[in-house]
């Protein structure tokens, strides 16, 4: 009897123990937890295959080595340097950087594990924190920044910069990231109406450069012929005249004294 309630305790154990065997997923890397972690990252490891999470204070955390999408679920409100309200829906892409998945773990195991350990890493950790980016860059563009050609794109750079560097330092490797700016009717109205008076005033200063410069031109033509007709003496008069005449043709009228004449 005691042998084979012995035989039935060891079977039970066996069956918890194997019961509380994971494997770790293909393409995941598994990141054990022992001890609690009390120990800091000393109680984590890097694990694979078949691991036994039967002890108290021990759990695996699977995490994913390929690409992950993330986005806002609805926009955000942000604020331009002039004030002016839109909205932004930012859509993103990352890989954990296998070297840093203990740090990971380790940095955001309080919020979660399992498989929606990664959806509430970028639901409570990394969202969050690109709001906070983008709601402090887009205060140091004007609307009309924005909205020009290539502004917001190069908006979008700068923040994909400061984002890839912020989920660096959190072992992620951004792949991908489009903030995706909105403007309402109102905005866009009030920055064509502005686009067009500047237009219109760029056009007229055009208009009188144009007329600057021909009042110049024709300043310069007067200047010329009074500078001309000052040096026109009677000798030169009589000289041209000399020149132009063949010495034959007949005079008749108001001609040099000394070329005139007579029957």
């Amino acid at each position: 009897m005691k042998t084979k309630i012995k035989f039935m305790l060891v079977a039970l154990m066996a069956a918890v123990i194997f019961s509380s065997c994971e494997r770790v997923a293909p393409n995941y890397a598994g990141v054990l937890m022992e001890h609690y972690g009390k120990k800091g990252k000393d109680d984590f490891k890097i694990v694979s295959g078949k691991v036994s999470t039967w002890e108290w204070g021990t759990e695996l955390f699977q995490v994913p080595l390929f690409e992950q999408r993330g986005g806002f679920q609805r926009a955000v409100t942000l604020k331009a340097a002039d004030n002016t309200e839109f909205e932004a829906t930012p859509l993103y892409s990352y890989r954990v950087i296998k070297d840093k998945a203990i740090d990971v773990v380790f940095d955001n195991k309080h919020i979660g594990n399992g498989d929606g350990f990664m959806r509430s890493l970028e639901d409570n950790i990394l969202e969050p924190r690109i709001y906070d980016l983008i709601k402090e860059e887009s205060r140091k563009y004007k609307t009309d920044t924005l909205m020009a050609d290539g502004g917001s794109l190069a908006f979008e750079k700068q923040l994909e910069d400061i984002v890839r560097a912020e989920f660096k330092e959190r072992g992620l490797d951004l792949k991908s990231f489009s903030a995706q700016l909105e403007f309402s009717k109102r905005v866009r109205e009030k920055i064509d109406n502005r686009n067009e008076v500047n237009t219109n005033i760029s056009v007229i200063d055009q208009k009188i450069e144009e007329q600057k410069k021909q009042n110049e031109l024709e300043r310069l033509k007067t200047e010329q012929a009074l500078i001309t007709s000052k040096g026109l003496t009677k000798e030169i008069l009589y000289k041209q005249f000399i020149d132009k005449w063949d010495g034959k043709t007949p005079l008749y009228g108001v001609t040099p004294e000394f070329l005139k004449m007579t029957n």
